[in-house]
């Protein structure tokens, strides 16, 4: 049987929105969302927390989650995701042994579903995958709308498409990466430096459970969803 642990990674500083993993959203400190969720889904056996914040350790433990002290090299606004998630792996394996699959559920999407987690797990798991990320349709595509500078003022489409496109449903589907889950193999995160350096599959999640908390606009419109009740497994 497959041991599989759950990580929420939250740092204690925050310049887009200073506090924000604490922040009340409804009433609940915003990263109370993703722990709670993950000790409602189905195949986890343990919550972690790497923090290098004191208050957000004390939260997380009265929540269930076990602390992962971080040191503060990882804890920076530049600091690599991917060597945090190293040293996560790294702290786990010394204390509690051997684990095969690493799940990551940021604090900053607190209305993803148990469902988005455990069809993750499953589509990993059936396709053979070393990571399952969530994806949510793009407002805009590269072979349409979006474009950059080409040089002497002018600028292009990112991906010039090889026909053609006079309407954006002509253009190739495209999907913006969340933050909603990221189911892993533990040895390809630790044998690795990146998130497409292996082989990558996904679910799909509506926008409204998609949301990235990042700033106070962001966290007002989670706050919206959440008062009008639009999120539902669907």
């Amino acid at each position: 049987m497959t041991t599989s642990y759950a990580f929420v990674f939250a740092r204690g500083g925050s310049k887009g929105l200073p506090g924000k993993n604490l922040k009340l959203l409804l009433g609940k400190p915003l990263i109370q969302y993703s722990i709670e969720l993950a000790l409602q889904t189905s195949g986890i056996d343990k919550v972690f927390v790497s923090t290098d914040d004191n208050d957000i350790a004390k939260v997380s433990r009265s929540l269930g989650a076990i602390v992962i002290d971080r040191p503060a090299e990882l804890a920076q606004d530049d600091s690599p995701e991917w060597q945090a998630w190293k040293h996560a792996v790294s702290w786990v394996r010394e204390r509690y042994g051997e684990f095969e699959e690493f799940i990551s559920l940021p604090a900053t999407s607190p209305l993803r579903s148990v469902k988005d987690v455990e069809s993750a797990i499953l589509k990993k798991s059936n396709i053979g995958a070393d990571i399952c990320i969530a994806i949510t349709p793009a407002s805009r595509s590269p072979y349409f709308n979006m474009v950059k500078a080409s040089g002497n003022n002018l600028i292009e489409l990112v991906n010039k498409p090889t026909n053609s496109i006079s309407r954006r449903q002509d253009a190739s589907e495209v999907f913006d990466i969340t933050t909603v889950v990221y189911v892993a193999n533990v040895e390809f995160i630790m044998n690795n430096a990146s998130l497409f350096d292996g082989t990558v599959t996904s679910i799909e999640v509506p926008k409204h459970r998609a949301v990235d908390i990042d700033d106070i606009y962001d966290f007002n419109f989670a706050e919206s969803i959440l008062n009008n009740t639009f999120n539902k497994d669907d």
